[in-house]
């Protein structure tokens, strides 16, 4: 899959995978890939940073896979064509043009591409190939905002925050029930991102997903079936335990996970799946059967779950306040909803469907998409972590499920697994046995002190470099970066080190790469015990991780007061500002300042202006259908026979002072919409009347 989508007038390609088809003659059968994103027209669009690189050269295979994120910044002018090349890289002479797939923009506008693409020849002849060059899968999203100032974005915020504040009850009128009624599919994924950001930043998330499970419960007859669809309330809590639960899940299956990539063991239980030739010698005496072939996988399973089952069920107390908190409320609700004897079992499953089936179960499937890893497994690794997926997912439905379907084959391992359910049942008795509420703000809910979010090595400037060209000016250093402190030393093991309070940051930017002619730089703001601001200049080592430093240290100081609203992209050399030419050290900055990156996923901070935007343009999908009601209720008849009718056709518990509420609560959402429609036509007004008049009418 190949995914793409515009942010704030941005372009992002998300690479997976690539198809060939009959390659030409001259080109090898096993290829160095590589993929090229242009444009029709070279001014619109440019890579954001430039020195953005190209996705990587994939080696030995005619089955690409990248799954890497690229950057196109929007560029002033006409709308211009996206194009995606493929090339044969050689390391001597011209690479070879394999094919390339393209988009005019009213497609990207209109109706984004999703699913697989023949890749065409250069310049879009395809009746010279056949279409036999091969197809490229990938999916486009498009996605361009104006954000507005915060105070534009108040009144929809404090809709929102009453609805979970109010009296838990069924209003249809509510904004989070229309959003629920009018997403599916990955706009909900996105508007549960969105909104448990948005609810972090106003310390309001357990009562948000407490609101969202309360619906759930309410609207679920059969235990069984609870928290099992893709609603809101399940994905909202599948976001927030990525938010705030990512430390906490690296602590508990990193070691192991790392063991799996490490030894490269091959592991099969499947008798239809074993491959006697891949497998070492069991034994001296011949080629191992496949019977020792599965007691060895046997063991070796067993020897990575048991740690795994060992770690999970010992960090109770490593587990987030704030999570333990939501599985607590969450018992609670399942507990009154399904009180019968019959049922003892809903309330420990709708937590472990949670934290085992969501968040554990995935993250040992694919630990490249949690940072557990740098790169995807390979096929043999990923069999062994899809089964040891397997298991703990078996774990997580606490044994209901063992014995039935089409996969026998594992009942090897069901005695192990049988022997972890109780383990497991006292690990999440302890784990909702919590008190106190919900304190603090985001990024202290997020980034714990003294836990240690990121680290590893980077290239450090020199406070005063003199004469030094940029290039020798910037040194290896170890970075730490705590929710207290972005500390660095010579080595990991180097005693001294030097700290930034991460309280005194101000702000964390990218910086030109004109500045030092170097890419993936960034700058670190922050003031000195003096009060006097001080830029660190730090280069990542590719854009991937110049994303997840910035992602880290913004949410880190998200909280922090007195933030700058511009910097400078440039750096300050030669008696002048790289990027403004402004010869004051002390001029104001030229570029206004960021507080998120552009990922749009769990790991970007935390944006609140951003996301109420974005629940804002959901709502705007269900403006019609909510005004139609709000207007078919508000003119119906209010006679006492009239109210009958009605009760008897709505809810069961509907009433009239109820329909009045939603009435009110419709209209009043109704309005706001409409007052953000005004701020975004007169934003935009503003914007043309400053384009028309060019730069000498500032």
């Amino acid at each position: 899959m190949f995914r793409c989508w515009r942010t704030r007038g941005a372009v992002v390609f998300d690479v997976t995978c690539f198809r060939p088809g009959t390659w030409p003659p001259e080109i090898s059968p096993a290829p160095l890939t590589r993929l090229h994103v242009c444009s029709g027209a070279v001014r619109a669009w440019r890579l954001h940073p430039p020195s953005l690189p190209l996705p990587q050269t994939i080696k030995k295979t005619r089955f690409p896979h990248w799954d890497e994120v690229l950057e196109l910044q929007e560029m002033p002018g006409a709308p211009a064509p996206l194009r995606v090349e493929l090339w044969d890289w050689d390391m001597v002479g011209k690479n070879d043009f394999l094919g390339m797939v393209e988009f005019p923009p009213p497609v990207l506008q209109q109706n984004p591409p999703r699913g697989w693409f023949r890749l065409l020849p250069f310049p879009r002849a395809e009746e010279d190939s056949g279409g036999q060059l091969g197809a490229l899968r990938l999916k486009v999203r498009l996605i361009e905002d104006r954000i507005l100032p915060s105070h534009n974005y108040r009144p929809l915020t404090e809709l929102l925050t009453e609805a979970v504040r109010g009296p838990a009850e069924e209003d249809a009128a509510s904004p989070l029930a229309v959003l629920e009624e009018l997403t599916s599919g990955d706009c909900r994924q996105d508007l549960a991102t969105n909104l448990v950001k948005l609810f972090l930043g106003q310390g309001l998330a357990g009562p948000f997903l407490d609101y969202l499970t309360w619906r759930e419960v309410t609207r679920t007859t059969d235990p069984n079936t609870l928290f099992r669809s893709n609603s809101l309330a399940s994905k909202s809590m599948e976001q927030f335990m990525k938010l705030v639960g990512m430390p906490y899940l690296h602590e508990v299956l990193k070691p192991v996970i790392n063991r799996v990539f490490e030894e490269k063991r091959y592991i099969e239980l499947d008798p239809c799946k074993i491959d006697l030739g891949r497998t070492r010698r069991i034994s001296f005496k011949g080629a191992p059967s496949e019977e020792h072939v599965r007691e060895a996988s046997l063991g070796l399973l067993t020897g990575y779950l048991g740690p795994i089952v060992d770690a999970i069920v010992g960090s109770v107390g490593r587990c987030p306040p704030a999570m333990r908190l939501a599985f607590k409320q969450l018992h609670q609700r399942v507990r009154e909803r399904f009180p019968q004897a019959e049922h003892e079992d809903a309330k420990y499953l709708a937590i472990s469907g949670f934290l085992f089936l969501r968040f554990f179960a995935p993250a040992i499937l694919t630990p490249k998409l949690f940072d557990l890893r740098d790169q995807h497994a390979d096929p043999q690794t990923s069999r062994s972590l899809l089964l040891l997926a397997k298991a703990v997912q078996s774990i997580g439905n606490l044994g209901q499920q063992l014995g039935q379907g089409k996969e026998l084959w594992m009942a090897p391992l069901h005695p192990f697994l049988l022997q972890s359910i109780s383990r497991v049942r006292d690990f999440l008795d302890r784990l909702v046995d919590v008190d106190g509420e919900e304190a603090g703000g985001p990024a202290r809910a997020l980034v714990a002190p003294s836990v240690i979010v990121r680290e590893g090595y980077l290239l450090k400037r020199k406070e005063e470099p003199a004469s030094l060209a940029p290039r020798f000016a910037f040194k290896k250093r170890y970075f730490w970066l705590s929710g207290e402190t972005l500390s660095y030393s010579r080595s990991p093991e180097w005693q001294m080190r030097f700290s930034i309070p991460v309280s005194h940051i101000r702000a964390v930017e990218r910086v030109d790469e004109s500045a030092f002619q170097l890419p993936h730089v960034m700058q670190v703001m922050a003031q000195d015990g003096a009060g006097a601001l001080r830029t660190t200049y730090l280069q990542c080592k590719n854009v991937n991780e110049l994303n997840q430093w910035l992602s880290a240290l913004r949410k880190a100081s998200a909280p922090n007061p007195d933030k700058l609203a511009a910097c400078h992209p440039g750096a300050f050399r030669s008696s002048r500002w790289t990027c403004c030419l402004q010869a004051e050290r002390s001029a104001a900055g030229c570029s206004r300042t960021h507080s998120a990156v552009t990922l749009g996923d769990w790991s970007d901070p935390l944006d609140p202006d951003a996301e109420i935007q974005m629940v804002y343009r959901q709502l705007l999908l269900g403006r019609d259908q909510l005004r139609m009601k709000f207007q078919e209720d508000f003119n119906i008849d209010t006679s006492p026979e009239a109210d009958t009718v009605r009760a008897s056709g709505a809810k069961e518990g509907a009433c009239p002072e109820a329909l009045a509420r939603q009435r009110e609560a419709a209209g009043r959402l109704l309005e706001v919409l409409a007052d953000l429609d005004r701020a975004h036509e007169e934003l935009q007004q503003r914007e043309q009347q400053t384009a028309a008049l060019g730069p000498l009418g500032h």
